[in-house]
Parts: structure tokens; C-alpha cells; sequence
């Protein structure tokens, strides 16, 4: 188990502050946030590359918060992939090993079972610089993993490659998790931790602001930026105006509608928010038993992986999510008339504190 606790770092023109969460053995844990949060900086810091001016960090037990980089059994995957240019592909996984001081027979043998795991046998011998992108995030990813690293760090290592690499890429490392290989992976990208990671960190500004399953985390988001860094789409002001015993609420939208939701949370402003697909289309207002009912024409439709995301203009814009027999049952096109449905109990209320 990886423990960070109180971690800090004052540099000229940012700070992290108070950094601490826990990963599990095992666990894909994902640090999401905007450019400039902080991430690669706390990923410098849990490698051994920067010193921390407070706090510690543990694992298994042991506080390595002043161990040097080469001592903590962490492998870290930059940007960049740092591979050497003159060499080839054996070579360069081969380079932490022979530091380590393996034999040439032991080595030999476990350069080609990293070759054969990563589908890179046939390239070997040939130098980086003549492989292709994914090929060398392959050999970097393979060097990275050669020493059995306790944890593994991964800094945005989908970041600009190709739908089919990103795809092809996300397979490897949900493998490489698999085979027991604990991993801490920053990105800005919310799609990939919603298709890799068990558990999430979302950080702005050098703060975790929420910590969490990764489905609890975008499902239940505790603050606006969660939210809208997340992609909710569905995401109001409101100003609440009445309660009840059983915690269903209501309030007024911007455009002056009425929505209903359930809180606990006695507070006058927030923000509600619900996911697309809990948005029911229907051409007449009493064909859903649903408290908030929106009527609006259709601005726009957009063909999605699952379906098609419908856009309503109800004075507000409301997404919903809709599958083809449904945008075809319906006779949906831009211009029509529609309502949107949603039931109290999809909406989630943020208090604006």
C-alpha cells in the first residue's frame, strides 16, 4: 500500500498542498485534473525526483519520503519515454537490468519475455528512432516494468496518439494492472479513468478536491469543478425554495423552471445536475409519470459510441441520450417539439458553498 500524508511542495509560482490519499495493492488509482494541477509534479515527488518540503510518504510500510529515486522499487513512464536514441529496443529495456547487475543469461532471457508480453519480439533490433510511436511507448513501458516496480507511475501516457493506439495502449496497461502491478496514472483526460481506473483523485491548483471510486466520484461530484471537469453536461444554478420531510426539494432554474430533486442538505444555492441518459424523450407532456417534465425544440443531434446525444433548447440546453430505434420511433430531427423528463431522484444537488 502506497500512503501519502500532508505532502507539500512551495515552488515559485505554485504549491502543492497537504497531498494525501492512499492507494491499494492492486488498485489502478487515476489523478485527474486540468494542465497546470499539479500532477506531474506530485508524480515527480512520489518517484524520488523532488524532495517534498513536508509530509511523508509510505510503502508498504517503509517511509521512503527522503529514500533516492533509485532505492523505492517505483517505475515511472514520462511523457517523453526517456529511451536512449542510439540504442535499440533490446538495449534499452535492457539498461535497468544490467545496472541492477543481472547476469547475461538471466537478462537475455527476461528481455524476451518482456518482448513477447508486449508484442515487441519482432523489434528488438532495431533502433528506437526508426520505431513507430506505439512501438516505443511499448519498448518504454516493457524497460519501465523489467524490474518489477512495486508501483508503477505513468505520467498522460495516452496523451496524443491515435484512437486505434489509444485503444491498443489502454488494453496493455489494464493488463499490465492485471498481472498485479499496483499503478498510480495522471492524466487530464476523464474518459480514461473512467475506462482504466478503479479509484480516482481529482486535483486543481495543487488540491485533491475529491477522492474516490471511480463511478462514486463522476455519479456523486462534490463540487462545481468536479462536475464540470467530469462532463457533466446536465449541470444548473439553482436557488432553492422549498423542502419537505422526505427530502424532496425543488427550486428555480436560471431560465425560471422548476426542477425537483432530493437533498439533505438544507441550503438556498447550489447546482443540480443529471447524466444524459437520465433524460426521457417523448412527444407529449403527460407520457412520462416523471416530476420534471421540459418542454423545448431540438437544436442539434450528434451520433454517439452508444447512440446519439440529442440537444433541446428548453431555455436552458438539456442533453439526452437516446438510442436509434428511439431518435427513429420518435421522429426526432432538429426543429421538432419535445419534451425531456427526469425523474427527482436522477438529479444530484451540489450545495454552493
Amino acid at each position: 500500500m502506497l500512503v501519502v500524508d500532508q505532502i507539500s511542495k512551495r515552488l515559485p509560482n505554485f504549491s502543492l498542498s497537504e497531498i494525501t490519499f492512499k492507494v491499494s495493492k492492486g488498485d489502478y488509482f487515476m489523478l485527474l485534473g486540468p494542465s497546470g494541477s499539479g500532477k506531474s509534479l506530485l508524480l515527480q515527488i512520489l518517484s524520488g525526483l523532488v524532495n517534498p518540503d513536508s509530509g511523508k510518504i509510505l510503502l508498504d510500510g517503509k517511509d521512503i519520503t527522503r529514500t533516492p529515486a533509485g532505492k523505492r522499487n517505483i517505475g515511472i513512464l514520462f511523457q517523453d519515454l526517456a529511451l536512449f536514441p542510439h540504442l535499440n529496443a533490446y538495449s534499452n529495456i535492457a539498461y535497468p537490468m544490467k545496472l541492477k547487475g543481472l547476469s547475461s543469461r538471466n537478462l537475455k532471457q527476461k528481455v524476451y519475455e518482456l518482448a513477447e508480453r508486449f508484442s515487441i519480439g519482432h523489434l528488438l533490433h532495431q533502433r528506437v528512432t526508426h520505431l513507430s510511436g506505439g512501438e516505443r511507448q511499448r519498448v518504454a513501458l516493457a524497460r519501465t516494468v523489467a524490474l518489477n516496480p512495486t508501483l508503477l507511475l505513468l505520467d498522460e501516457p495516452l496523451t496524443a496518439v491515435d484512437a486505434r493506439l489509444h485503444i491498443d495502449l489502454s488494453m496493455l496497461l489494464r493488463e499490465i494492472n492485471r498481472f498485479g502491478t499496483t499503478v498510480i496514472h495522471v492524466t487530464h483526460a476523464y474518459e480514461e479513468a473512467i475506462s482504466l481506473a478503479n479509484r480516482v483523485g481529482v486535483i486543481t491548483n495543487g488540491r485533491i478536491v475529491q477522492l474516490g471510486a471511480t463511478l462514486d466520484v463522476f455519479q456523486n461530484p462534490r463540487s462545481e469543478f468536479v462536475a464540470q471537469f467530469t462532463g457533466a453536461k446536465n449541470f444548473f444554478k439553482v436557488r432553492v425554495n422549498s423542502y419537505s420531510p422526505q427530502g424532496l426539494s425543488s427550486g428555480a432554474l436560471v431560465n425560471g423552471s422548476q426542477i425537483a430533486f432530493y437533498s439533505i442538505n438544507p441550503c438556498n444555492l447550489g447546482f443540480v445536475f443529471f447524466p444524459e441518459s437520465s433524460v426521457v424523450l417523448s412527444l407529449q407532456s403527460d407520457a412520462q409519470s416523471a416530476v420534471n417534465v421540459f418542454r423545448g425544440r431540438v437544436i442539434d443531434i450528434f451520433a454517439q459510441r452508444f447512440g446519439y446525444e440529442v440537444i433541446i433548447d428548453c431555455g436552458l440546453r438539456v442533453f439526452a441520450l437516446v438510442t436509434h430505434e428511439s431518435l427513429v420511433k420518435l421522429g426526432i430531427k432538429p426543429g421538432i417539439e419535445i419534451f425531456a423528463t427526469v425523474k427527482a431522484n436522477a438529479v444530484r444537488f451540489i450545495p454552493a458553498f
